[in-house]
This record gives structure tokens, C-alpha cells and sequence, in this order.
């Protein structure tokens, strides 16, 4: 028992060292995203006059679209309804641009707070793949998972060194509870222990989660789980050779018209309550064709709980095609959904949220202990190796 417990300490030691500043960054990072979609959405609407007009009515669907679609001369990726009292329908150009329109005149009332979304995307990629740009985002995403691997280690090695080897109250109270006026090496000690037991199990949860959002095998491992075959991948396109472009036809002389047409919408939020009374945003993504139906994404939460959410699927004729909620999904679809939105805590509301905020900063702290007592062994032992 004694040797494996030091076999599992240096596990735990050398694992730390070498991974310590990924792990570092990625709960760094853990931190500053834990409530991205309210901070985003608060900026977006911050100073929005958000009461009607005297005198106006609100615009139908229909018109509100073909308005922004003809004004902009483009048509957007994404369009989203929300529910509280007289809310500005958006509308999303890409993941860059986006405006916030008024549902009674059309004007735009905000284009979102472009400083606060930029950070947060800046964020994002620190903590998914440090960073990198281009062909290197392969390597970075490669850097974080593994280390993400290694930071389950810890974790699970973590706990078992944590526990006493004395299974009395008075072993347990020292590596349980934060202690006062301790020396730098104790008071190390003590934080590495307390904020190890207090967040390994949310830890556990967070990691292996991410995990199952790195790695193409661990995704399928919960389809597997749940004795369902994984779904098939798309297999990476080839580079076709270059050909010689058509000549251009000027719309004008064609017949074409340059501005892109819009499509009708009808009323998604009258369909919506019908199936989700309670519902708080419905989304569209733009259909690719003019022959696609239209595709209806109706959310009850904040947009992090997959099992308030369902999908409303519209011929462009009007009836509805089928409504799909969460849980009519099949078991491993909606296992891997859950253990995408645990690793953020939304799965979980806000209160989830606020657990995986939390023991990210533990992780930041556990990190930094963890050096410490380790540069301070490695002096340690040059000194007893000088003495000796």
C-alpha cells in the first residue's frame, strides 16, 4: 500500500509539473467564460429602449425580415425572437456582426457590444486551443485535450492521496478545513488539500466532459455507453484542382435581382407556445435554399439546458413538419448533449454555471500550490544533495 501510494504521488508530481500551465490557462480562462451568454447578452441591450412607441403597432414577422434583408442587401445566418416585453428581434450576419432591431419601426437599436464579445472570443481560444491560428489550432486543441487527460490524473490521484491514512476525525480536519497562521510550505499544503476534496467531484465532471468534447473516441464512448452506435463523421473534403471561372453575367442584364429575396417566417412564436408555453427565445437558421424547410430552434432557459430546448421543423408551405424535443432524442444524443453543457455548468442553470466558475478557480489555485510545493521539494533535495 506504501508503494503505491508514493508510485501515485509522483504520478500526481510529475503530471502537475509538466501540464501545470496549460491547466493553468484553461482554468484561467474557465473563469473569466463562466457567465459568457448573460454578460453578452446584458452588453448587447445595455441603453436599448426597450418600450413601444406611441402610436405603432408591432411589425408582422414577414415584414420585419424583408425590411432588414432588403436595407442590408444580404440576408443573415440567424434571426432570434426572445419573450420579455417588447424585445428586439436579432439578427446575426455571421459570427462577427449582428443587430438588434426594434420590432415596431425596424430601426436598429444596437449592433451588440462588439468589445465584450470580442474578449470573450479571444477567450475562447486561449482556452480551446491556446491561441493558435490557422493549421496550428490542430496542434493547441491536441495540447489542451491531452492536458485535460493529465488533469484527470490529478484529480483521481488527487483523491486518493488526499485520504488519511488514519481513518479517525482528527486525520480528516486538517486536509478538510482552511487553517490559520501556518508557515508558506503549511498554508501550500493546506489550500492544495482543502480546495482538492471541496472541488474534486464538480472537477471530475468538468474534465471528463471535456474530455468527451476533445476526442472524437470519448464522444463516442457515451454513445457506446448507452448501447447506441456512434453517429458517422464527415469524412475532411479534398482540395479539388483549380478551374478556369465561369465569365461573369451582370445580374442587372440577366434578370436577376441583386438584392437577396427574403422568405416568409409566418408566426414561429404562436407555433412555439403551442408546443413550449414557457418558452424564453426561438431561432432560426437561415434555410440554405429556397426549397429547405424552415428550422426552429425553441429554448426554455438561458440556452445552456439541452433538455429545455426542442427543434420546430416548418414546410415553407406553413404546416408544421415535426416538433422534436429533448426528450424524444435517442439516449446517447442526449447523454452527449448533457456532457457538452456540464463542462460549462449550463446543463445545470445558473447555479451550475456558478459551481464550474468556482472550481475553476479552485483549479487556478490548485496549480499554483502545487508548483509551489513542488519547487519547494526540488530545493529541498538540492540542498540535501549539496550537504550530502
Amino acid at each position: 500500500m506504501a508503494r503505491l501510494r508514493s508510485v501515485l504521488f509522483w504520478i500526481h508530481l510529475v503530471s502537475g509539473v509538466f501540464c501545470g500551465i496549460v491547466v493553468l490557462i484553461m482554468s484561467v480562462t474557465g473563469v473569466l467564460l463562466t457567465y459568457q451568454k448573460q454578460m453578452t447578452l446584458w452588453a448587447d441591450l445595455r441603453g436599448v429602449d426597450l418600450t413601444a412607441p406611441a402610436g405603432t403597432h408591432r411589425l408582422s414577422n414577414d415584414s420585419l425580415v424583408a425590411l432588414v434583408v432588403q436595407r442590408e442587401g444580404k440576408t443573415p445566418s440567424a434571426v432570434v425572437w426572445r419573450s420579455f416585453r417588447n424585445a428586439p428581434v436579432e439578427f446575426q450576419f455571421g459570427r462577427e456582426s449582428r443587430q438588434f432591431v426594434s420590432p415596431y419601426t425596424g430601426a436598429v437599436q444596437s449592433t451588440g457590444s462588439a468589445g465584450l464579445r470580442a474578449f470573450f472570443t479571444k477567450m475562447t481560444d486561449w482556452h480551446r486551443w491556446l491561441a493558435m491560428t490557422g493549421d496550428s489550432r490542430a496542434t493547441g486543441r491536441a495540447i489542451t485535450g491531452y492536458s485535460n487527460l493529465v488533469f484527470l490524473v490529478l484529480v483521481v490521484t488527487g483523491m486518493y492521496l488526499w485520504w488519511p491514512r488514519s481513518l479517525r476525525w482528527s486525520a480528516f480536519t486538517p486536509v478538510l478545513w482552511f487553517r490559520r497562521r501556518l508557515s508558506p510550505k503549511a498554508r501550500d499544503f493546506n489550500w492544495h488539500n482543502v480546495i482538492g476534496i471541496w472541488s474534486a467531484l464538480p472537477l471530475a465532471v468538468v474534465v471528463t466532459s471535456g474530455a468527451v468534447i476533445s476526442f472524437p473516441w470519448a464522444s463516442d464512448l457515451v454513445y457506446r455507453a448507452t448501447g447506441e452506435a456512434p453517429p458517422p463523421r464527415a469524412e475532411p473534403q479534398r482540395a479539388e484542382p483549380q478551374r478556369a471561372e465561369p465569365p461573369r453575367v451582370d445580374a442587372s442584364r440577366a434578370g436577376v435581382p441583386r438584392t437577396p429575396q427574403p422568405i416568409a417566417v409566418g408566426d414561429p412564436l404562436a407555433l412555439a407556445a403551442q408546443q413550449m408555453s414557457d418558452w424564453r427565445a426561438v431561432s432560426l437558421t437561415w434555410p440554405r435554399n429556397a426549397t429547405a424547410p424552415l428550422v426552429f430552434s425553441v429554448d426554455r432557459g438561458m440556452g445552456g439546458e439541452p433538455q429545455k430546448k426542442g427543434t420546430l421543423t416548418m414546410a415553407r408551405s406553413g404546416p408544421i413538419e415535426s416538433w422534436q424535443p429533448f426528450q424524444s432524442q435517442s439516449d446517447g444524443r442526449r447523454a452527449r448533449s448533457w456532457m457538452r453543457f456540464l463542462h460549462t455548468g449550463e446543463a445545470l442553470g445558473v447555479v451550475g454555471q456558478t459551481i464550474a466558475g468556482l472550481v475553476s478557480l479552485g483549479g487556478v489555485f490548485l496549480v499554483y500550490t502545487g508548483i509551489a510545493l513542488s519547487l519547494r521539494r526540488l530545493v529541498a533535495w538540492r540542498r540535501r544533495t549539496a550537504a550530502a
